[in-house]
């Protein structure tokens, strides 16, 4: 009965989508108020209904549900809770069941919080909340159904996906399609100035909030997936320029760009054309990346499914949705004035030098990605895109805004004196400088780019707090005077800070990691010893364990290090009965913020065990940096300037203003 339940709710959804999609919008059309107000509580109601689905698919997974398809099919009765639960969202239909619940649920927190907002501008956001919902629950009622029935019910499923039973499916899918679908926010919003015809400050001081919650959530996720890929595939790397990877990548660089952008609107009403270009874009780059990975075009352990009935349906939800967008933007487009005027040296122009390799970084990535493909759907030839084209078109790219980092947050609006702002960073250059000499001068048998990646890295990192360092007055002023000032700095000013600091740090982790690693592939056995930069390992032999869905052969190694020290570390081949497929359980010792890394290959033909071996310097320094980003994005978005719309400063301003008038 449940399942019914959830597929009527699914149902009613969509019904109540059909008039979120149109009565909202009629109501901002005609100036009615009445039809307006319905918005929020449509909005709500979808939520409502669709979660009631996603409880009851959720409610059959643990109970191990076998009479629906989708359970049948991505589950087992020896599954562990976690991974029953993480698994109604390891599949295609599950997982789109999840992308519309997080879609929804935006578009209840507008309902909830956006009391501020105009009232026919929120109408009109939600009611392309409203139409984006009535596309994605279509194409889930109409090609792929997660209460599909089997009958009769097997007696057991067929388990989920062995790489996919990990810790870190539980978090990966929810952040990135909070990341994901939370740029439909941003969309709605550039959809709705433009039917409206808002586009001002205010409008940017609305967006913004929703544009930094989904640029977090990305951020977390796509380095939660970076480091689930490194440790659960077994292979050693933390980014493989994976077509599914850069589809999550390209849309995070287009939200980075959306979010500079924006701020050069909020404060100085410039770059409108450019803003509600960048909103459109990000969203259509996320719909792009669900239909790369739903499509059946590429090939990938992230890629769900290869079904062409629904890719085509989801190529046209790209079609109406980007092609729609782009139209209504390109008749609104000439209306707009340009905005506030600046000098190209001043803050603005720093940003718009951000935005134009921002955007140039995501263009490259697309043409790596879909290049592929294009020559395949016109020659028949298969190609690849791999690292390499990647690392020399990407990387360079970066040095400049890298370089840039530190600067542009001491220029002054509209117009700004390059002299001062370099003097107030002649101390942070000097470090840097220092410490790319030192590298250069102890790592002779690296090459001298590898000192220059860390000297870019110390920049930006000590860069990073170059404004707070400048408005506290820190070594201009007493002590207590610069602690007082330090105080009562913005947190927007100190989440900016943190997350330029962990772009730095992250950059630190890629270039130690790069230029030093070490590496070692050799067959043993048992009483065989090898060694990786100065740890030697010796292997005892394998050992056999049971799981409750798998069973295991793990090694068992005793490892010294170079001081002395001995530890136990123990990779090991698992295989999950249900589906009768292998997986690498790879062996990971932390040491400082470096790693030791083992995993083990095939058994050759005399009978040896294949191991792998890396020793990889300051690694963990990549999701080190990651989670200050997000830090630095949670800070910033805790600032109440950011969150508090201008109705309600203006409020909060008038009251101020009362009581001294009335002394007066």
């Amino acid at each position: 009965m449940i399942n019914e339940l959830g597929h009527f709710a699914l149902v009613l959804a969509l019904a109540l989508a059909l008039v979120q999609g149109a009565l909202p919008a009629i109501g901002a059309a005609r100036g009615d108020n009445r039809l307006m107000a319905m918005g929020p509580s449509l909005a709500l109601g979808t939520f409502v209904f669709i979660a009631l689905a996603f409880g009851a698919l959720t409610a059959a997974y643990v109970t191990s549900d076998f009479s629906l398809v989708n359970v049948w099919e991505n589950s087992h009765s020896a599954k562990p809770m976690l991974f029953k639960v993480t698994g109604v969202w390891g599949n295609h239909e599950g997982s789109m069941l999840l992308w519309v619940l997080i879609l929804s649920l935006f578009g209840a927190m507008i309902a909830l919080f956006g009391s501020n907002i105009p009232p026919d501008l929120r109408a009109n956001v939600l009611s392309v909340q409203g139409w984006i919902a009535i596309a994605f629950l279509l194409f889930i009622l109409l090609t792929s159904n997660p209460f599909e029935r089997l009958d009769p019910a097997p007696f057991e499923g067929n388990d989920l996906n062995p790489v996919l039973q990990d810790i870190g499916l539980a978090i990966h899918p929810p952040m990135l399609y909070l990341g994901y679908v939370g740029f439909s926010v941003t969309f709605s919003f550039a959809a709705a100035a433009m039917i409206s015809g808002r586009i001002d400050s205010a409008w940017a001081r609305w967006v913004r909030p929703w544009a930094l919650a989904a640029w977090l959530f990305l951020t977390a996720g796509i380095a939660m997936g970076s480091y689930w890929a490194y440790y659960e595939l077994g292979w050693g790397g933390w980014w493989f320029w994976d077509p599914v990877e850069n589809a999550s990548f390209i849309p995070w660089l287009a939200g980075t760009a959306l979010l500079h952008s924006a701020l050069v609107m909020e404060k100085r009403e410039a770059l409108k054309i450019w803003t509600i270009l960048l909103a459109i874009i990000t969203f259509s780059m996320s719909l792009l990346g669900t239909f790369l990975v739903r499509s059946g075009v590429l090939t990938s352990v992230h890629a769900f499914a290869n079904d062409p009935e629904r890719g085509i349906f989801i190529l046209m939800i790209l079609i109406v949705f980007i092609g729609g967008s782009l139209t209504l933007f390109a008749i609104r487009a000439p209306a707009l004035k340009a905005g506030g005027l600046f000098q190209p040296i001043s803050r603005e122009g720093a940003l718009v030098f951000n935005n134009v390799f921002l955007a140039t970084a995501a263009a490259t990535v697309l043409t790596g990605t879909l290049y592929p493909l294009a020559m395949e759907a016109l020659t028949g030839a298969k190609i690849s895109v791999g690292a390499p084209f990647f690392n020399i078109t990407f990387g360079p790219l970066m040095i400049p805004l890298l370089l840039l980092m530190p600067l542009g947050p001491l220029l002054s609006w509209k117009r700004a004196d390059l002299y001062p702002a370099l003097q107030r960073l002649f101390w942070i250059a000097a470090l840097a400088l220092i410490v790319t000499l030192a590298v250069a001068a102890l790592t002779t048998d690296q090459p001298v780019l590898a000192a220059l990646g860390i000297g870019l890295a110390a920049w930006v990192m000590l860069g990073a707090f170059a404004e707070i360092w400048t408005r506290a007055g820190i070594g201009r002023t007493a002590p207590a005077t610069s602690l007082s000032r330090l105080g009562g700095l913005p947190r927007t000013l100190w989440g900016t800070a943190l997350g330029h600091f962990g772009i730095g740090v992250l950059l630190l982790g890629v270039v130690c990691v790069s230029a030093f690693e070490r590496e070692t592939v050799t067959e043993m056995q048992p009483g065989d010893t090898a060694s990786v930069a100065g740890y030697r390992f010796a292997f005892e032999g394998v050992l056999p364990v049971s799981g409750p869905n798998y069973s295991e052969q793990v090694a068992q190694l005793s490892v010294t290090s170079p001081w002395g020290n001995v530890f136990a570390m123990r990779p090991a081949k698992r295989i999950y009965q249900a589906r009768n497929m292998p997986t690498t359980e790879a062996a990971i010792e932390t040491i400082g913020f470096s790693q030791l890394y083992i995993s083990l290959g095939d058994v050759a033909a005399d009978g040896k065990l294949v191991v792998r071996a890396w020793w990889k310097p300051q690694v963990t320094l990549i999701w080190i940096g990651a989670i200050f980003m997000v830090l630095g994005g949670a800070v910033s978005l805790s600032d109440r300037r950011l969150r508090v719309g201008i109705a309600e400063r203006a409020k909060s301003r008038r009251k101020q203003a009362e009581p001294a008038d009335a002394s007066a």
